[in-house]
């Protein structure tokens, strides 16, 4: 076994991309067996490099905002690290979007360029969407957009071999490259800081609208590099990946990991049971990500037909909590052994703590491991910030490398999530024991998370309250066992006006992600409120779980 030699802080994402493809040139790189897809790290280098120089040629410069809008296709791979190389900071669009959260994160971000399959459910999906955001590209020429509502949008970049109207497609970019030299790109890149923003990904908050997480290239590489020193990878192994390259479980714990450990990649478009066990089986994979929900998906599968997973060992389940007998299955029924958990949010990059391969099945049902190498980790007293003693419960705050350089152009946020001393507060309750594992017990903020998705109340109200019907709306989570926890909004109309949960779901749909539509909607007179006036969502949650007949679901206690 062997791994990559490069110092982190030291290296930027496209230096690393050189190093592991001067080391282990003829290691497998990325494949995609169902597509016919397979390059080694030195073809590897060679066309994220192609690809760098195209965004070059287009004219985006370094720390400009590229964003990507598909699910786990060949191109989202090349973007990542040909943008790594060239040094345009890629916004990742979560595939469930719609147009009012697309046209809200194309212009917070200050995105010039967005790079977009068809769509991911239905064919065409998302090119409806930004023709109805931006209704001026079926008459621009590509590259010369003049979007009223995106005014900084001036690249639309199709990932395929379609033509649509004033739309570059890849092969325009590839072909591009041809008016970039080599030795242009290696100046670019040399000029490149590995503290430089190469990576911004939208997390929502519980005062508004989703914010802009800024990840620099050492944290998103020291963060892949110790995931990787907690699996055990090397350049011997293979790793499957069916989870979403928007979420940093696909882009860092996924493919960076990978590359920084000179592993190779085998990703899944979109998840399917059946493709994934035929990607392991025919990749040969030694790893495998994913979310309980897919590995009790798989477990299914396995019952219906065989497949070979002899070569599993490790891998990331993470998430929401791993029930024991799934940990037991994977372990006896797909052979990863030394399947790790871990704990993380989007502003660490993303990961905090994590179980070891050595821990024992109990740690890794029943915690989410100690903090990673090289990474602090705290639990304070929510209400002085002082360190409480192991065995209490309190707020689980983290330091090191890995915390985010901030929210994009929100100081404010910023300075509320990441304290004077550096530490940032992550929100979650959390008990340490004396040997530093940990367990989350609650969250102070209103999170909800359905099926490993964070989903933040405020951001539904926000939208809800655009409904002409709707006076006031207040959004919570109520226990599911097959989600963790689905949402429910509290709906009060306005005087003389009636609705149905029929009529709000039809005005969610196509306007809001799918999982962030309300699952129930109770209408009601007024709220629980403390004395002065504070709506108490506890007790909202409390009510939604006893009508739904939920309690016997409730798993997590609510702080």
């Amino acid at each position: 076994m062997a791994l990559p030699q490069f110092e982190v802080g030291k290296t930027t994402i496209g230096q690393l991309v050189d190093i592991v493809a001067d080391g282990f040139p003829d290691n497998k790189a990325l494949e995609y067996h169902k597509q016919g897809i397979s390059y080694d790290y030195g073809n590897f280098r060679q066309v994220c490099n192609q690809v760098a120089r195209g965004f070059m040629a287009l004219g985006v410069e370094r720390g400009e905002k590229v964003a990507i809008w598909a699910n786990n296709v060949p191109q989202w791979v090349l973007t990542q690290f040909g943008t790594g190389k060239m040094g345009a900071v890629l916004v990742t669009v979560n595939t469930n979007y719609r147009s009012f959260e697309l046209e809200y994160l194309m212009k917070q971000s200050d995105a010039t360029t967005l790079l977009l399959i068809g769509g991911v459910r239905e064919p065409d999906e998302y090119l409806k969407v930004v023709y109805d955001v931006c209704p001026e590209l079926k008459d621009c020429e590509p590259g010369k957009l003049d979007c009223k509502k995106l005014p900084l949008l001036k690249n639309v970049i199709f990932l395929g071999d379609e033509r649509h109207p004033g739309m570059y497609n890849w092969d325009d970019i590839m072909k591009m490259a041809d008016k970039v030299s080599d030795d242009d790109l290696k100046a670019r890149q040399a000029s490149l800081d590995p503290d430089d923003v190469i990576n911004m990904q939208y997390t929502s908050g519980t005062t508004g609208f989703p914010k802009g997480v800024m990840l620099t290239h050492t944290n998103l590489i020291g963060n892949a590099v110790s995931l990787g020193e907690c699996m055990n990878l090397s350049d011997k192994d293979m790793m499957c990946i069916p989870v979403p390259f928007f979420h940093c479980f696909g882009c860092v714990l996924g493919t960076l990991t990978c590359v920084v450990s000179a592993a190779g990649m085998a990703p899944v478009v979109s998840f399917k049971p059946d493709d994934v066990l035929a990607t392991v089986q025919a990749s040969n994979c030694t790893a495998l990500h994913g979310v309980p929900t897919m590995f009790i998906a798989e477990l299914e599968e396995m019952k219906k037909k065989n497949y070979d997973t002899s070569h599993l060992r490790t891998g990331i389940m993470a998430g929401s909590p791993c029930p024991i007998e799934v940990m037991k299955k994977v372990v006896s029924d797909m052979g990863a052994s030394e399947m790790c958990i871990t704990y993380g949010q989007t502003e660490a990059s993303p990961g905090i703590t994590m179980t070891r391969t050595s821990d024992s099945l109990d740690r890794r049902v029943s915690t989410v491991g100690r903090a990673l190498p090289n990474v602090e980790v705290k639990i304070v007293d929510p209400a002085t910030g002082e360190e409480v003693p192991r065995g209490t419960q309190g707020e689980l705050c983290t330091r090191g490398y890995h915390v985010m350089k901030g929210y994009y152009k929100n100081p404010e946020a910023t300075a509320s999530a990441i304290d004077k001393d550096n530490w940032l507060h992550t929100g979650d309750l959390a008990i340490m024991d004396k040997d530093g594992y940990c367990k989350i017990t609650g969250r102070i903020k209103d999170m909800i998370i359905r099926g490993g998705e964070n989903i933040y109340p405020r951001e539904i109200e926000e939208f809800l309250y655009t409904h002409p019907k709707v006076k006031d709306v207040q959004v919570v989570g109520v226990p599911s066992r097959k989600y963790g926890e689905e949402v429910a909004a509290f709906v009060q109309v306005k005087p003389g006006e009636t609705a149905t949960n029929e009529e709000m779901r039809a005005y969610c749909k196509d306007k809001i992600a799918f999982h962030k539509i309300p699952a129930f909607f109770m209408f009601v007179e007024d709220y629980p409120t403390t004395a002065s006036g504070k709506i108490q969502k506890y007790k909202l949650r409390e009510q939604a779980t006893k009508e739904l007949g939920r309690e016997d679901d409730a798993t997590i206690e609510t702080a």
